[in-house]
């Protein structure tokens, strides 16, 4: 008796093909929903201090570029209805407040003429550690962020990456 497998594959392909659609489809909501996380907490305020250098020596324009970068940067985020500055008295009467505190680990202010002319040498970055706080003074975020420019730019610029990755941190944390 000679058995015919050929024939029988292009049968069985689909059926088994419309099964595993048929389950994947009823087991994806399920599977989902197994997978969710903590929903994430919901502040209207944010107060960001200044930047703490901690003995490092970071120039002063590197300083106010991290501050309102970060101040600019957050804003864009929507997260917030109101976004204080360090000292702001306003900030105290905000029931919701979180704070984010910035203290230096390390600065390397490159070469912008290195970058031009050669792509190995010139870069850029400062690492600060992001701290933010609920009111009552319990840590949300601790983390390390570093800001880089390796390849063309000025080295401002490092503080406009950092500021994009604590915007980017804030975003998806609160």
């Amino acid at each position: 008796m000679k058995h015919h497998f050929r024939a029988a594959v292009p049968v069985c392909f689909p059926l088994v093909f419309v099964g595993l659609l048929v389950a994947v489809s009823f087991a994806g909501p399920a599977l989902a929903a197994d997978t969710s996380t903590t929903p994430k907490a919901s502040f209207s305020s944010i107060q960001i201090q200044p930047m703490d250098a901690n003995d490092i020596v970071i120039p002063p324009e590197f300083r106010v570029a991290v501050y309102e970068n970060v101040i600019s940067q957050i804003r864009k985020t929507g997260k917030f209805q109101h976004v204080y500055r360090g000292g702001d008295k306003d900030a105290a009467a905000a029931p919701d407040l979180v704070t984010l505190h910035m203290t230096a680990q390390s600065f390397k202010k490159g070469s912008q003429k290195k970058r031009e002319v050669t792509t190995v040498s010139g870069s850029s970055s400062i690492v600060l550690k992001v701290h933010i706080t609920d009111h009552a003074g319990q840590t949300l975020v601790d983390r390390d962020v570093e800001g880089k420019v390796r390849f063309f730019g000025e080295n401002l610029r490092v503080t406009y990456d950092f500021s994009k990755k604590v915007a980017a941190i804030v975003r998806d944390t609160m």
